[in-house]
């Protein structure tokens, strides 16, 4: 069978288990919509925490970073990751604790406040949909591609996909979708880095395959030949105060991502929260330690298929000629010699590759199986699709339950509240699709800035709001409008109105760090200079902090 056919088998057979997953799913109460009635097991919560963090960014555009920045792509690597265990560890325990449905829920109540509550929600909505762009244009290409049909149609299958299960089931109907999501973008993700690791090197194992063997080195050589820098030196395309800027914005931005925190909400007790953090930091190692071989892999067959061969040549290759009808690769003989040469120079490279497309097109380059090139293509289109609509319940859940039941309607019915839920996501969809449509760059790059603007809002808000009994409602609001707003400017004037980057030459991908140091400076100062919370909620915070009986009792056992 053909690429496409096979595509259409695997990828509609995954859509009807998610149909399935989401049918069986439904539910009919707040608490099963919202919070998927805190009922999901530990390691069934980890394996859903993985997809619904695991995003397009990291299954399509990460290792097409990584293989055109090289070293210099382990800022997604560190940031991502290190945020994640910062979540795991310093956060979600806190926040499973305290019980509440969503981020601006936490933030509402802790800072005893209904506008720190919708500053929150604006928070919460503007971090979404700028993540969800990412998400559809993630969709829009796998289809566009694989399934020969016009981006915006991708989009919209997979916008009446994602709206099925997550109207219907809402965070239960999303949470049990999610693990079968994570089941599939796994096993797509390690076969082909697999097979190219026996391919390359012989060496079955990716982790072992590209450090112990001569691929690196054969890479390097090939780079410097190229006139390029080589594949792993580091850090020779950013300062090293961007490098680790958008490090720590990426690390504590991780932190501040709703739709990752809401996860520890589905859980039933706060031990069964710190359980499922472990589980899903295994599960996204399994990904994150195979990026970096996959990475340096498919910079190698790349190059070793394109460079210096003939036009002619390349455009007998069937992955090719599908390539280029998506506008993602293109060639132009700027020489007039007839072959193509891939340099660092934009005067004379001839070879144009969108990043978003090295890991979906791999499989095809190195000749593997067509099944196995489908099977990318579910993977891929899963991982967008978890992301997605763990997104599209953040934005529903920040106006049906933080705006319309704890400020526009308290007295508001069960059936209300889902009704109203439920009517957020098809409009929350809606947007996401025109961001499929309209998408403000590069897949990576777009998650990015997400991971900027919640950064600078709202990990300084939780952490303190741990912490430091002392912070109050008037320094909390000040910290997030003064945070997000800074943060914005700076990212919309440098990317799309042609601002330098004043900051030290930080990029709109790292400024969510100085955004954050902003946000945490505002709230301490304005909090020490105005009244201090009430006692009730100093001694809630307290209590946040002092282990339940549960978790003595665990740390008894473990001593005897």
């Amino acid at each position: 069978m053909s690429v496409e056919l096979w595509t259409i088998v695997i990828v509609g057979l995954s859509f009807l288990i998610y149909l399935y997953i989401g049918w069986r799913s439904r539910v009919k109460d707040s608490e099963g919509f919202f919070v998927a009635e805190r009922g999901v097991p530990s390691i069934a919560n980890g394996a859903a925490t993985a997809a619904d963090w695991m995003s397009a960014a990291s299954f399509i555009s990460m290792a097409g970073l990584i293989s055109f920045m090289g070293y210099d792509g382990s800022i997604y690597l560190m940031g991502w990751t290190g945020g994640y265990v910062l979540l795991a560890l310093l956060l979600a325990p806190y926040l499973r604790k305290f019980g509440k449905y969503t981020v601006p829920d936490f933030v509402g109540d802790r800072y005893y406040s209904n506008l720190a509550r919708l500053v929150a929600v604006i928070a919460a909505i503007f971090v979404s949909l700028t993540y969800v762009a990412g998400q559809m244009r993630g969709v829009g290409i796998v289809f566009s591609r694989f399934l020969q049909v016009d981006i915006n149609t991708g989009v919209v299958i997979g916008m009446v996909i994602v709206g099925f299960f997550a109207v219907l089931g809402g965070m239960k109907g999303i949470t049990w979708t999610q693990v079968a999501q994570y089941c599939i973008l796994i096993v797509a993700y390690l076969i082909p880095a697999i097979a190219l690791a026996v391919l390359l090197t012989g060496n079955p194992i990716p982790q072992l395959a590209f450090t112990f063997s001569d691929i690196a080195d054969k890479l390097n050589q090939i780079q410097v030949d190229l006139g390029f820098k080589e594949y792993t030196q580091a850090f020779v395309n950013k300062p090293m105060i961007d490098v680790l800027f958008i490090t720590l914005a990426l690390m504590i931005g991780t932190a501040g991502l709703p739709h990752v925190i809401v996860r520890f909400y589905t859980v039933p007790s706060v031990r069964s929260a710190r359980f499922s953090a472990g589980w899903a930091l295994l599960f996204i190692a399994i990904l994150y330690t195979t990026a970096p071989a996959l990475s340096m892999f498919a910079r190698y067959n790349l190059i070793t298929s394109l460079h210096n061969h003939t036009i002619a040549e390349v455009q007998q290759l069937d992955w090719v000629n599908k390539w280029e009808n998506t506008k993602l690769l293109a060639f132009e003989d700027k020489n007039g010699d007839g072959r193509l040469q891939l340099t660092p120079s934009k005067d004379t490279n001839e070879i144009t590759i969108d990043r978003d497309i090295i890991v979906l097109a791999t499989p095809e380059i190195a000749k593997l199986a067509p099944w196995v090139i489908a099977l990318v293509a579910a993977g891929g289109l899963a991982a967008a699709l978890s992301t997605a609509s763990g997104l599209l319940l953040v934005i529903s859940s920040s106006i049906a339950h933080d705006v319309y039941y704890r400020i526009v309607d308290p007295q508001a019915s069960e059936q209300k509240r889902v009704f109203v839920g439920r009517v957020m996501v098809g409009l929350s969809l809606v947007a996401a699709g025109y961001f499929g449509v309209n998408p403000p760059g590069f897949v990576g790059e777009v998650v990015a800035f997400a991971f900027g603007l919640a950064a600078s809002s709202f990990f300084p808000a939780i952490i303190l709001g741990i912490f430091d009994k002392r912070t109050n409602s008037t320094g909390a609001i000040a910290g997030m409008l003064t945070g997000l707003i800074f943060t914005s400017i700076y990212i919309i004037g440098v990317k799309f109105v042609g601002m330098p980057a004043w900051f030290f030459g930080v990029s709109a991908e790292g400024i969510g760090t100085l955004g954050a140091i902003i946000n945490l400076i505002v709230t301490w100062v304005v909090s020490r200079l105005s009244a201090p919370p009430p006692v009730e909620i100093q001694a809630l915070v307290e209590n946040l902090r002092t282990p339940d009986l549960e978790d003595k009792q665990a740390v008894a056992t473990f001593e005897n």
